[in-house]
């Protein structure tokens, strides 16, 4: 369950169906401690977190998932306490966006008809500002205006020192801000936790053996409410906030985050947070209504609710940077992975929710790899797989680096970004962002003119099932790629090459159906009968109008997914029956009727109410178990919103 979600740092979850089960934890696993608790007429009693051990929990009533909030009630004593995680990632607001402020907001009823004493208490770990328990951290105060703020962050503040997966930040500086709250502290867990438990009280400050390693007791920044004698409701909140200073390198420069490219401090965001709290929550509310209205209305109540669960994962696995003159510069992570950073076959699967919701944001992803891509360093033909490793922008590592063409995807991200950059065309329908490319998409349009149709042996975006020669959704890809090319062709005024690429993609979408064609269904590789795969690639024909494969092709294939499915999913191909979250709901866009669609989809949400694996949404399962396979957290879950994009309607009203 996502409680604070901002960038691949800043990622708190639940990996519990009760809040009480465990410590909430960052997305790699690790604790990143929140604790909750409240006291009811004298008796105290646990709403988040596992300590005071001694402590009941508070009977959890229910649990609800929006695409901004995550909402728990909890019951006990008479009275009923609702708990809100806002983070309020509305998509037409870059600037709102970028800014790493969280809120936790509770509000108290009786339920009872009597009034009752409560006290409210809530704390963060000082785990959420180091990478291990073991760096050292100092603490203090600071006060921005009207409003204070407990800061805690490590002594050594390594800023950008090292890359990779399971990494948590070392350096900037966690704050959390507590209006209306009676007391404030900065101590050790349990002197904090087991002091309100016991009477209501917090202690005195703890700096006495300041600085000092995480795991030696434990500090944590803390509040203290007093809500007084609740007889109808009583309510607060509290802000969590990040200040990384620098966020990316990228090219060997460093990057500030989006929200300090106009020389903005921390102070000045949290005064911002704190003002619009009330706003904020109520467009959050507004906005997950409506939002869930439309999904339900293009996908049916599961769809909508497997976007919900998808909504803060997609942009938490995102970085936004500002360059040189301010324009956003977007960053992803590919988590629970390699940790590579702006991989481009992790952030066209992720494509649909930027697309759906601020085509700019899309723009913003993809500008670094554009640059980098028409830059001497990158001497290939084809397009490259990423920039890096988090957060270090400065190359690209997979497969041997930049300087070898060993286990390359060529053909993969080549057409990658051509689709994407057809996409933002049509969506926009302005080819400007394209134009300020075009050699380098003509000469990728070139290279898939003569490598697409019947790939070699290589890697496609699914490397964890090996390399794999003429691979027809591979060349699915491709073809329409270059379709696509023709479509930005025409919009840019060049009608001859527009007209060439447009009907070379239909020669070859017919020379494809007769190497792929087996009977009911089509192959997964063009020299292997009896095998099948996922043509999840082919939905761009469809969101795209390009009309290159005949209906035919992805009748076929529906009526033949159909025949394949499990329990919990449709397999990706014949090899295994593991899947992808993603493409399944990219395979199942393909079908014409709403049941299709829907029948396609229902295993997934089954495989999300059942997996005995709490973590975030995963994208790699077995459809037999509901087991995971790897991956969680990633960004590519942003893929599932493609439903949205083949309805014309929605797109143009929510891409505004």
């Amino acid at each position: 369950m996502p409680l604070i979600t901002h960038d691949p740092y800043f990622s708190v979850w639940s990996f519990n169906d009760r809040l009480t089960d465990d410590w909430s934890k960052h997305w790699t696993g690790a604790n990143h401690a929140i604790a909750i608790l409240a006291r009811v007429d004298g008796k105290c009693y646990r709403l988040s977190g596992i300590a005071p051990r001694e402590t009941d929990a508070m009977a959890q009533k229910s649990l609800e998932v929006w695409p901004t909030r995550t909402v728990y009630r909890f019951e006990s004593g008479g009275v009923e306490i609702g708990l809100t995680f806002l983070s309020p990632l509305l998509p037409d607001d870059i600037d709102l966006l970028s800014r790493p402020v969280s809120y936790i907001a509770w509000e108290c009823r009786a339920i009872d008809g009597q009034g009752h004493d409560v006290s409210l208490y809530a704390d963060v770990s000082a785990e959420l500002c180091v990478n291990t328990p073991e760096q050292k951290v100092e603490w203090g105060r600071y006060r921005f205006g009207d409003l204070e703020a407990m800061r805690v962050g490590t002594v050594e503040q390594p800023v950008l020192g090292r890359s990779g997966d399971d990494l948590r930040i070392e350096w900037g500086y966690l704050y959390v801000s507590a209006p209306g709250a009676s007391a404030t502290v900065i101590a050790a867990s349990e002197k904090a936790r087991s002091q309100f438990a016991h009477d209501g009280s917090l202690p005195e400050t703890d700096d006495t053996a300041m600085p000092r390693a995480v795991h030696e007791s434990w500090p944590v920044l803390a509040a203290q409410f007093d809500l007084g004698n609740v007889t109808q409701s009583a309510g607060g909140h509290m802000l969590i906030a990040y200040d990384d200073i620098w966020s990316i390198e990228y090219l060997n420069r460093r990057l500030k985050p989006y929200w300090r490219r106009n020389g903005a401090g921390i102070g000045d965001i949290l005064g911002q947070a704190e003002a619009q709290f009330a706003e904020l929550m109520a467009k959050g509310q507004a906005f997950d209504a409506e939002f869930m209205a439309d999904l339900e209305a293009a996908g049916g109540p599961e769809y909508a609710r497997i976007c919900t669960l998808a909504y803060r994962q997609a942009f938490a696995a995102q970085k936004i940077t500002a360059d040189f003159d301010g324009a956003p510069m977007m960053f992803s992570k590919e988590c629970f992975s390699n940790g590579c950073i702006s991989t481009v076959d992790v952030f066209y699967p992720a494509a649909p929710i930027f697309l759906l919701l601020n085509p700019e944001l899309l723009k913003a992803q993809m500008k670094p790899m554009m640059d980098y891509a028409q830059s001497a360093r990158w001497p290939w033909p084809f397009a490259p797989h990423d920039l890096g490793q988090y957060p270090l922008a400065n190359g690209q590592v997979y497969g041997g680096g930049e300087k070898t063409e060993e286990n390359q995807m060529p053909v993969e991200e080549t057409a990658n970004l051509l689709l994407l950059h057809t996409a933002l065309a049509h969506i926009t329908g302005d080819v400007a962002f394209a134009r300020s490319y075009w050699p380098l998409l003509a000469k990728w349009a070139d290279y898939l003119r003569e490598k697409g149709l019947d790939p070699e042996n290589q890697l496609c975006t699914d490397d964890f099932a090996g390399h794999l020669a003429h691979n027809a959704n591979l060349s699915v890809k491709a073809i329409l790629a270059l379709a696509g090319y023709g479509r930005l062709c025409e919009m840019a005024g060049e009608p001859d090459r527009a007209k060439e690429f447009q009907s070379l993609a239909r020669d070859m979408a017919q020379k494809w159906i007769g190497l792929a064609y087996d009977g009911d269904h089509y192959r997964l590789a063009f020299d292997k009968p009896g095998t099948w795969s996922q043509k999840y690639n082919l939905v761009w024909d469809k969101i795209l109008g390009l009309g290159i494969f005949p209906p035919e092709v992805a009748r076929t294939e529906v009526a033949y997914y159909k025949t394949k499915l499990n329990k919990y999913g449709l397999p990706l191909d014949n090899r295994s029956l593991y899947t992808k979250s993603d493409w399944l709901v990219w395979s199942a866009t393909l079908a014409e009727s709403p049941d299709d669609f829907r029948q396609l989809i229902a295993p997934l949400y089954a495989f999300l109410q059942d997996t005995p694996d709490r973590v975030p949404f995963t994208d790699w399962y077995w459809t037999d178990s509901a087991k995971k396979e790897g991956f969680q957290a990633r960004p590519v879950i942003g893929g599932v919103f493609i439903k949205m994009l083949a309805d014309d309607a929605l797109w143009k009203k929510w891409s505004k």
